[in-house]
């Protein structure tokens, strides 16, 4: 990301977001919509977090602000030090391509494509790219990179998702909901793979869910309510994807 605009705090270098009285506030009509009401949060490096809460709760609001999809209307939020608040939208948008994976419910894949040329789309505009092949692998779809999203499943889409997110070695990996399409055994499957991104390559990671069980798989759960955090809680013993049911 560019240094232009962007004013570097003193930061823990484990930190890699920090909000601090986050708000966010909506004007639809002649309601005012307070998604966030003042969010201060930290989520350190190689975390795997899950934001859970029910609907309208501020959930993709936190996440697509963290992201840079979206800009606050009151707070502070930085990225490893870096004020994001602060930032151009040319600084916004390096951010996304360089810093950042999305996970999202539904896949958006290119129908025309294959999986392997689905994540080369992202490689080929990344500055220290994945082989698109190794991202699949990495998803448990070596087997599969030369399907188009027709020949697969649904769980196989998201894992090609989860490639295509990965593929650009992102320091961070945000997924919205990442199973809502999907039934339990096939979700179970997605998230063996979220799982195995954030051990075996470290990248923290943020899942945002409504479903209680899948909390027991994160580090710590942070629980929001009415655009407020209501509690943070940790896992002493972390669950195994497979040890998920829902």
């Amino acid at each position: 990301m560019s240094e232009a605009g962007i004013v570097k705090e003193k930061d823990d270098p484990a930190v890699v977001f920090r909000t601090r009285g986050l708000t966010k506030v909506y004007e639809m009509g002649s309601v005012t919509v307070h998604a966030l009401r003042g969010i201060d949060l930290e989520l350190s490096s190689g975390e795997l977090v899950v934001l859970l809460g029910p609907s309208g709760s501020g959930k993709s609001t936190l996440l697509n602000i963290l992201g840079g999809l979206d800009t606050a209307t009151g707070g502070e939020v930085s990225y490893l030090g870096k004020d994001l608040t602060k930032a151009t939208e040319r600084e916004l948008t390096e951010y996304r391509r360089y810093h950042v994976g999305f996970v999202f419910q539904f896949y958006n894949l290119i129908p025309s494509l294959t999986a392997v040329e689905n994540v080369s789309v992202v490689t080929e505009i990344a500055v220290k790219p994945m082989n698109p092949a190794d991202a699949l692998a990495v998803v448990g779809l070596a087997d599969r990179l030369d399907h188009f999203p027709s020949q697969l499943s649904g769980g196989e889409q998201q894992r090609v998702a989860i490639a295509r997110a990965i593929s650009k070695n992102p320091s961070v990996l945000l997924c919205d909901e990442p199973t809502g399409a999907l039934d339990s055994e096939t979700g179970i499957v997605v998230l063996e793979a979220l799982e195995r991104v954030n051990r075996e390559l470290g990248t923290t990671t943020v899942i945002i869910t409504h479903n209680v069980d899948i909390a027991g798989m994160a580090d710590r759960i942070i629980h929001l309510s009415n655009g407020l955090i209501s509690e943070v809680t940790k896992n002493t013993a972390k669950r195994s994807p497979q040890e998920l049911h829902w």
